[in-house]
């Protein structure tokens, strides 16, 4: 798994690749079902439809607000997280697995609260969500 952070001026993206050993639909399931999501990452109403608006209830700070804008089974899913940012999952499959990657875009590094956030969400993602994410999708 790589984490590349990457930006141009003012925005920066957290990039993360991940190989997970499941196949695309189980790793597409782990993303769109809200009972599975929940198990990795946080609760909240998701599905895979253009347009649908749901929140994220997360752990010390709370619901936030998100909106899908794109849905191309089972390969990218994409949807606003928050009213800055933007979560972006594309799957391949490779050998027996499935490659994942993450885009965290939308970071202001000119805003302070922006770049501690961008700080702490790279390894984040990396090195504790998307391994229960990888955990569980090989589960299934």
């Amino acid at each position: 798994m790589t984490d590349s952070p990457m930006s141009t001026d003012q925005d920066a993206v957290i990039s993360v690749d991940q190989f997970i050993a499941a196949r695309p639909a189980d790793v597409w399931r782990t993303l769109t079902e809200p009972e599975l999501v929940e198990q990795w990452w946080a609760r909240g109403d998701i599905r895979p439809v253009v347009d649908h608006e749901f929140t994220v209830d997360m752990p010390g700070f709370g619901r936030q607000p998100c909106r899908v804008l794109e849905v191309a089974e089972p390969s990218r899913f994409v949807y606003t997280f928050t009213t800055n940012w933007t979560l972006t999952w594309t799957l391949s499959a490779e050998g027996d697995g499935t490659r994942l990657f993450l885009e965290h875009s939308g970071f202001d590094l000119d805003d302070g609260r922006m770049a501690a956030a961008y700080e702490r969400m790279g390894p984040g993602w990396r090195d504790a969500v998307l391994p229960r994410l990888a955990n569980l999708a090989a589960e299934l």
